[in-house]
This record gives C-alpha cells, structure tokens and sequence, in this order.
C-alpha cells in the first residue's frame, strides 16, 4: 500500500480546519477537521519515519496551530493561517515526504 503524501493533509487540516471554524462559526469544527489531519498524518509518520520525526511533525503541526492565534494579531487572520500552513506543510515535506537518494 503506497504511502499518502502527508504535507496536502497537513495544508488541508489547518486551513480546513480554519475554513470549517469561519464558516460555520463553531470553533469545535476546527478541532475536529484538526484532529482528523493530525490522525491521518501522525499514522503514516509512525509506519514510515518513525517516532521521533513523528513526535517533531506532531509537534510542528500543533505548534503551527497554536501561533496562528498571536500571529493574526499582527497580520490578520487569513494571512496568520496561511503562512503557519505553508511553515507547516514545508516542514512536512523536508521531512516526511521529499523522496530520498536512495530511492532512485
């Protein structure tokens, strides 16, 4: 079974998980959309990287999560969420998903 590439999910569990929030206008909904990425994503890290790149992702994606808040302050809402995302969803890349050299 391939592998699912997990920095969309993680673009998509912030950004969704704000778009579910702002729409609805229930915070639950984010931690819901949140939740559900995280458990998707932090299952194939496990399988695939292992439990410390596991930890640091699970780490990366919540504390991107947290620093949108103090962070829209500064910038807005909008642009906080997609600048934690793209910081998030990079880190994923680098470290989750880029293929390695030794896989050609």
């Amino acid at each position: 079974m391939a592998s699912v590439p997990t920095a969309p999910v993680v673009a998509t569990g912030l950004v969704g998980g704000y778009s579910a929030a702002r729409l609805s206008g229930r915070r639950e909904l984010a931690g819901v959309v949140l939740a559900v990425a995280g458990a998707v994503c932090g299952r194939t890290w496990l399988r695939t990287r292992g439990p410390v790149v596991t930890g640091v992702l699970l780490g990366t994606y919540t504390a991107a999560f947290g620093a949108a808040h103090p962070l829209a302050k500064k910038l807005g809402a909008w642009p906080s969420v997609l600048t934690v995302a793209a910081t998030a969803t990079a880190t994923t890349y680098l470290l989750a998903d880029r293929p390695t050299a030794s896989s050609n």
